[in-house]
């Protein structure tokens, strides 16, 4: 018998999304009818609330009608279980229902849900495709999928918020003891609350106010770990906001404050600096301003490290760095390659590693390294052990520019083609590039026997 939970979901939490929606219509119709020459603003946000609760009782009725059929997997949210409505894509290529994501993100979540990879932006791409298919789907049964409605925005903060903003901002000015209250309450209220995030984009010097305790410490050689902790991760929190990024970035003590956080934080500050380079490098303009601060050199000695709980923060923090082409030659220059050798032969985040790997196999300094440090094996190792088209993938890669720029590497490659034929194997079943690169180095190979027998 076919499932019929698809449209079950959640009717209390919409009803708890009514029951708000009507407070806040209540709150602007009472600023409406008593401000003699009300804003449009308020009048466009009374106006989007309306059409929310509209989209409510649309997908009430619309929940209740389709209740009883079975909706094909593709078309469920894999967050919320039901149709999607309003398919998005987000940085992973991964397909999730507009309001269900939108929810996890302002969660203050950094991961895809799905793949629990760090996402590099936040920016949310229609799925016309998908949208157009689950149509279709919904008229060859009889019913019409209601367009979707973009809720009230909730970037836009309310006078009590900024007030509480303002005071909180005021209070990092104090007292050692109030320093610290206040910024553990913005690192809580940054966290849930997107409005809070927007707000640091809307005051040109809420950023340094936020930082002055860390900035002061420095200069007194003495920082509270604790209020280094809250500070460095609301800085993460509010950088997650895509219109902060830029800002952020060029505010002067940014990036010298994260990178003293990487060099003597807790490991949760130290791995939350990390994560906060990484979300700032989102932007290609941050990329070159965080490559020439010198923090590539902290993140792989923090790597180096191997602390579990900053490992994916501070690979997905070197790889994004490392997408311009002259922040590989400051990763080389700062040993990544020896560090990331040694992490993939201790199968430690062997993904992301190879990822970064395969990108700085295009500087001539880190082949050589490689080369030096018996990367051919290890790689052969991994190829042989891993079920992942795309770790295979980035290790023929590598031993492909290997092999074409050091002739010595050939043999320990026609050695293990002639015991386990692992680069023929992926000539034939790897993905189109690792064919590519694959039969690049058979062709390499059997070139040397030919001029073997030739000589």
């Amino acid at each position: 018998m076919a499932k019929t939970g698809v449209f079950d979901a959640d009717l209390a939490a919409r009803a708890a999304r009514a029951t708000e929606l009507k407070k806040e219509l209540q709150r602007l119709v009472r600023v409406i009818a008593d401000e003699e020459e009300c804003s449009v603003e308020v009048i466009d946000h009374a106006r989007e609330a309306l059409l929310a609760l509209r989209e409510l009782r649309a997908r009430r009725r619309s929940s209740f009608s389709l209740r009883t059929l079975a909706c094909p997997e593709e078309y469920r949210c894999p967050i919320s279980k039901e149709l999607m409505r309003d398919p998005v894509i987000v940085a992973t290529g991964q397909t999730y229902d507009r309001p269900s994501i939108q929810k996890w993100l302002k969660a203050g979540n950094r991961m895809c849900p799905q793949t629990q990879q760090v996402l590099s932006h936040t920016i949310l791409t229609p799925n016309h495709l998908i949208r157009e298919l689950i149509l279709r789907w919904c008229k060859s049964r009889g019913f019409e999928l209601s367009e979707p409605v973009h809720c009230i925005d909730e970037d836009n903060a309310t006078e009590s918020e900024r007030d509480r903003f303002l005071y909180l901002l005021e209070k990092m000015s104090s007292d050692i003891s109030e320093q610290k209250e206040a910024a553990k309450e913005l690192r809580s209220l940054t966290k849930r609350m997107p409005s809070f995030r927007a707000l640091f984009g809307e005051s040109p010097d809420a950023i340094t106010q936020l930082l002055s305790p860390l900035s002061e410490s420095q200069s007194q050689s003495g920082t509270h770990l604790d209020l280094q902790e809250d500070v460095i991760t609301t800085l993460l929190n509010l950088s997650i906001h895509d219109n902060n990024k830029k800002l952020v970035a060029e505010t002067p003590s940014v990036i010298p404050l994260l990178m003293d956080a990487l060099r003597s934080g807790t490991i949760e500050t130290r791995s939350n600096a990390a994560a906060a380079l990484f979300t700032l490098s989102a932007l290609d303009s941050n990329k070159t301003l965080i490559g020439k601060s010198g923090a590539l050199k902290l993140l792989i000695d923090l790597l180096d490290e191997g602390h579990p709980l900053a490992m994916t923060d501070v690979a997905s923090a070197i790889f994004n760095l490392c997408i311009i082409h002259e922040n590989r030659g400051r990763a080389v220059r700062d040993g990544a390659v020896g560090v990331i050798l040694d992490k993939i032969a201790n199968r430690i985040h062997v993904d992301e590693l190879l990822a970064i790997l395969a990108m700085l196999s295009s500087h001539q300094r880190a082949i050589e390294e490689m080369c030096e440090l018996e990367a051919v094996s290890c790689l052969l190792g991994v190829m042989r052990e891993t079920s992942c088209a795309r770790n295979k993938e980035n290790c023929i890669a590598i031993l492909h520019t290997i092999c074409f720029s050091d002739r010595t590497k050939l043999r320990e490659l026609r050695e293990e083609e002639n015991s386990h034929r692992t680069i023929s194997e992926l000539a034939k079943n790897g993905t189109s590039r690792a064919q590519r690169k694959a039969n690049g180095i058979l062709e390499r190979l059997n070139r040397g026997i030919n001029l073997t027998h030739t000589a």
